[in-house]
């Protein structure tokens, strides 16, 4: 797990991911043309689970899952 501390929402968080999540979230924002923040900010913004991590894993999964 590598965690990370991040300004989201004008607020402090720490989010732990496995190393593979924060490099597919990278790769996301970047093809996305947004900051890293902005796309969990949009993540924590519809998430419809109480769990950040969880909600952030769902939307990678969905991210890959989705034809290009």
């Amino acid at each position: 797990m590598q965690k990370r501390s991040l300004t989201i929402a004008g607020h402090r968080t720490s989010i732990a991911l496995e190393p593979e999540f924060w490099d597919a979230l990278d790769a996301i924002a970047a093809a996305r043309g947004i900051p890293l923040t902005g796309l969990i900010e949009e993540i924590d913004e519809s998430r419809k689970t109480a769990n950040l991590s969880s909600a952030i894993r769902v939307t990678v999964l969905e991210w890959y899952r989705s034809p290009s």
